[in-house]
Order: C-alpha cells, then structure tokens, then sequence
C-alpha cells in the first residue's frame, strides 16, 4: 500500500524517478535532473495510480509515491538496547 500524504504537507524526495512529468494541463516528460535527491516540495493532490501532484523550486510534477517521504514526520529510530 503506498503512503497517504495530506495536502499541503511538505515532501522530500528520496530516489530520483527514470523521468518526471509536468503536472500541466497537457503533461510534459522532463529528465529526472530538474529535481534533486533530498528536494522537499508540497503536496498540491492525489492522482490516480499512486501518484502526487508536488510543487517544487522548479515546476509542479507528477510524482509516484515511491520516490517520496514525508518531510513533516522525520522517521523514529529505536533506541539501541545494551
């Protein structure tokens, strides 16, 4: 199950995709380089098929939820028993 995100949350990304596409009335293919590893962004809206309208420094773009965490929540580490 891919993770939910609400809207207007911040994201950060965690693995570049092989390509972005432009959340754009007509969808463009952008290289993956317009955006970077650790980029947070907002989240604009859901889309069908796991994917998350972002905004980002350069451009709004379609992103699958694989390639993204939540940057609001960071991840709790366990405490090292002795």
């Amino acid at each position: 199950m891919s993770p939910e995100f609400p809207v207007n949350s911040k994201v950060r990304v965690v693995t570049l995709p092989p390509y972005v596409k432009t959340a754009d009335p007509m969808p463009m293919l952008r290289p993956p380089d317009v955006i970077s590893i650790g980029e947070e962004g907002i989240v604009i809206d859901r889309r069908p098929g796991g994917y998350w309208g972002v905004r980002f420094s350069r451009g709004t773009f379609l992103i699958d939820s694989q390639y993204i965490e939540s940057a609001e929540n960071p991840p709790v580490s366990k405490p090292v028993s002795e």
